[in-house]
């Protein structure tokens, strides 16, 4: 029984039958009256409170409801629909056909439901023995009640993105929310849908780098760059650091820029936890997911026709509706705005370090051999002089950022402090000859000894004290005059 409302209510149908026959309940006649009253019930128009139709019912009707609510200690809940014994069961959808459908899903998971049931009806048809195919209809709940959606196609089949596959069947996805502030920045990267004119007179889209606090949904930081790179993700995230604090964890998906070692190794510096999602697994960054919808559906419309936008343009608009617009204005699922909550809220950041700092932090770790014979090493097909003092290291550590060679210092390997700053070889400025002394002139001259060691002497004794010659054979020592 159904109306345009949807399904029917369990509890407003038992209401309803309870209502017919609460009359009866309440003064009960004798056996002699009682068909009477039922009749007269039988020629009442009742309004359903599902179909909104009046409609009349039999005696034999209205009589077994009367019997089930007297004898039941809940008279509305025994009145209730009852489930039918065969719901959600198909005699059409047999095990054989259950089978040839997960077969045909798993090989065939980007296929829709009605491509399913056409390829279904032809090998069925094929093959008599299996049975008649289903009605379309039949397939599709049956598909649905399996859990059988509709997968988009893979670019490449990988073994990581059949795992991550297998791990999303298996296993339910549930949203999460941390309960302080900064104790999960979200971040990500994100292809814009507008075309920007470079300085170069070339057509563009650009990137655009957000990062989030989980709590509050505050937007810490975002900023259009040209290029997905590891330089500019240091100096988004950076900005984000002297703006709004350190937070204690960071998510990131696993693009090549997230995993690079200047980035890995600066949070690692820092104190911040990396939490990378699970490869393949975008949903578990779900919130900067939503951000990119809210941005192309508000910010994006707004942006000035002109084709003349550049990048300059572009992220004054941005950050200005960021900052004025999206963290002051009431977040569907927290019921605050993201500014609002994030300055209520208990905050578990920490103070962050100063601009030099972080330039410090965000690098990567190499190790290089020392030359010895002109204290210089090669990084990144540059030559540093390595100072005098530490000339007698074989084996050197040192921090350096590949987009900035010109940052570079040499590290303790046990305790990773910095110990000098090494600087590129200038060929030009040795040529004019002049070199610092290196203290070696206050050591004494080396002065050869004419005598043999005293340990070469001992073994001479030890051997005379045998008695014995010497054990070899000369040969024409004497010289002929």
């Amino acid at each position: 029984m159904t109306g345009s409302n949807g399904p029917p209510k369990k509890r407003e149908i038992g209401q309803f039958r309870f209502s017919i026959v609460g009359g009866i309940l309440a003064c009960p006649p004798t056996d002699d009256s009682l068909i009477t009253e039922l009749r007269r019930l039988a020629n009442i128009q009742w309004l359903h409170p599902v179909t909104k139709e009046h409609r009349t019912y039999s005696v034999g009707t209205i009589e077994r409801w009367f019997y089930i609510a007297r004898k039941a200690r809940d008279p509305v809940d025994a009145l209730c629909s009852i489930p039918r014994r065969d719901r959600g069961l198909s005699k059409m959808v047999t095990e054989t056909v259950k089978s040839l459908i997960c077969d045909q899903y798993q090989r065939h998971p980007d296929w829709t439901k009605s491509l399913h049931h056409s390829n279904l009806k032809v090998l069925m048809h094929k093959d008599p023995s299996l049975g008649k195919c289903p009605s379309y209809s039949t397939l599709r709940r049956h598909m649905n009640s399996e859990g059988m959606k509709r997968q988009p196609r893979p670019k490449k089949e990988t073994p990581g993105r059949q795992l991550a596959r297998d791990r999303l069947n298996s296993r339910e996805v549930r949203s999460f929310e941390m309960e302080y502030v900064s104790s999960l920045w979200h971040l990500d990267f994100h292809h814009g849908s507008r075309q920007i004119l470079n300085s170069k007179g070339q057509w563009e889209k650009p990137i655009c780098l957000a990062i989030h606090d989980d709590h509050s949904r505050l937007c810490c930081h975002i900023q259009w760059y040209l290029s997905e790179s590891c330089e500019n993700l240091v100096h988004g995230l950076s900005q984000a650091f002297l703006k709004r604090g350190l937070p204690r964890s960071l998510m990131t998906d696993n693009g090549s820029a997230m995993k690079a070692d200047e980035f890995t190794q600066g949070l690692s510096r820092l104190g911040v936890i990396h939490d990378p999602c699970l490869p393949y697994s975008p949903y578990q960054n779900g919130k900067t997911e939503r951000f990119w919808a809210i941005l192309e559906s508000r910010l994006m419309p707004m942006l000035p026709n002109d084709k003349d936008l550049d990048l300059r343009e572009l992220n004054k608009f941005t950050i200005s509706w960021a900052e004025m617009g999206y963290n002051k204005e009431t977040n569907r699922e927290t019921g605050q705005p993201p500014l609002d909550r994030f300055i209520s809220s208990q905050d578990v950041s920490r103070p962050s370090p100063n601009p030099e700092a972080l330039k410090e932090a965000f690098r990567g770790r190499i190790t290089r051999r020392q030359r010895s014979s002109d204290g210089t090493v090669t990084v990144h097909g540059r030559r540093y002089e390595i100072p005098y003092a530490y000339r007698h290291f074989e084996s050197l550590l040192m921090h350096i950022a590949k987009w900035d060679p010109s940052f570079v210092h040499l590290v303790d390997p046990d305790t990773d402090k910095l110990m000098a700053r090494l600087w590129p070889v200038d060929n030009q400025g040795n040529s004019d000859g002049l070199r610092r002394a290196t203290g070696n002139d206050r050591l004494p001259m080396p002065v050869p000894d004419p005598e043999a060691a005293p340990l070469l002497q001992k073994y001479l004794e030890d051997f005379a004290a045998t008695g014995m010659p010497l054990p070899y054979i000369p040969q024409n020592e004497t010289q002929e005059s």
